[in-house]
């Protein structure tokens, strides 16, 4: 294996040039319904890796509602997150979707041949959960990369 690297970003500190991502790094987005600017902001996009459409409708909607009783947008989506038990529906979705699999056995394959990748999605993880962070353990774990 050559000198690979996982990390993980967001967009909006890739379009700033703001992302603490190593140089040569293949961005691949991890949304599952990306809009065209995100499209020009990555190299490539794998939606079987986003959570399922409903599990975001879920989530957004614990979200609206926390929202509505007061709680400020980040404080909304981390609690809609609990709410809804995030973590272990994106996991459940991982180990059972065999799109999700083929995803992931790619990307590990990828960083195991010495390619270096950073997960893109939405989400500035510095003040909201995300589910790249889960994603990234799991490929961490499916690796010998740190």
């Amino acid at each position: 294996m050559g000198d690979a690297t996982l990390s993980d970003t967001y967009v909006a500190a890739i379009q700033h040039d703001r992302a603490d991502v190593p140089p040569n790094v293949t961005l691949v987005g991890v949304v599952r319904n990306p809009t065209p600017w995100f499209h020009a902001a990555v190299d490539e996009n794998v939606p079987e890796l986003g959570p399922p459409r409903s599990l975001l409708d879920s989530t957004k909607d614990a979200e609206e509602d926390l929202k509505m009783q007061g709680l400020c947008e980040e404080g909304a989506h981390n609690a809609a997150w609990d709410r809804v038990g995030f973590d272990d529906r994106y996991r459940e979705h991982l180990d059972e979707s065999s799109e999700a699999q083929a995803a992931i056995e790619s990307l590990a394959d990828r960083l195991e041949s010495g390619e270096s990748i950073a997960l893109v999605c939405f989400e500035n993880t510095d003040k909201k959960r995300c589910h790249r962070t889960i994603l990234r353990d799991r490929l961490e774990g499916s690796t010998d990369i740190a």
